[in-house]
């Protein structure tokens, strides 16, 4: 995560408000759970800059985002809040917390993938299929070396399909598992 480090009890204190802000897309995530809320400087005791960084450049819930994180802390006597956006570096689905997977599979979606420590974002559309390697060959015709398998949030099988590359929001994909059947959504690696 590229969270800064508050300097000061303040700005810590108002850090941790600022990301109990529930996401306005996923409700069951805090925005320090998603990871975009990545520093508040205060400016003096009644004045703070929020910086917020949106999962992606053209989000729509970061105008919803902006305003919670503005009632939470003008509701704990801060006077003048200014959240600003900030691109730089760019928000990555490993800025998602332990937590948040958690919580994330629980509520019936399937967490991002982690990607290795390489650095490297592979860009592709991947296979439409993923199974366990252990379950045999892959369908005819898609390659052996798939990246790791999405599993369901329910039944925690490898065996599932993709339906959609879009589900309820564009960072979310519509998949199916094989095994009991049940579609799902899942959080899509960026």
């Amino acid at each position: 995560m590229v969270t800064t480090a508050p300097t000061t009890p303040l700005e810590a204190e108002l850090l941790e408000l600022a990301g109990s802000v529930p996401d306005p897309e996923l409700p069951v995530l805090t925005l320090r759970e998603l990871g975009v809320v990545r520093a508040v400087h205060a400016r003096g005791t009644d004045s703070v800059e929020v910086e917020l960084t949106p999962t992606y450049t053209g989000c729509p819930a970061v105008e919803a985002m902006s305003a919670d994180i503005e009632r939470v802390l003008r509701g704990h006597g801060v006077r003048e809040v200014t959240v600003r956006r900030v691109l730089a570096p760019a928000w990555s689905t490993d800025d998602i917390t332990e937590e948040g997977r958690r919580k994330l599979r629980e509520f019936g979606i399937a967490p991002p993938r982690v990607r290795p420590p390489s650095g490297a974002v592979p860009v592709g559309l991947g296979p439409t299929r993923t199974r366990d390697p252990l379950a045999g060959a892959p369908p005819a015709g898609e390659a052996s070396a798939a990246p790791e398998p999405v599993r369901c949030p329910r039944c925690d099988s490898a065996d599932t399909e993709l339906l959609s590359r879009f589900s309820s929001t564009a960072c979310k994909a519509l998949r199916r598992c094989l095994s009991c059947l049940e579609p799902f959504d899942h959080f899509k690696e960026l």
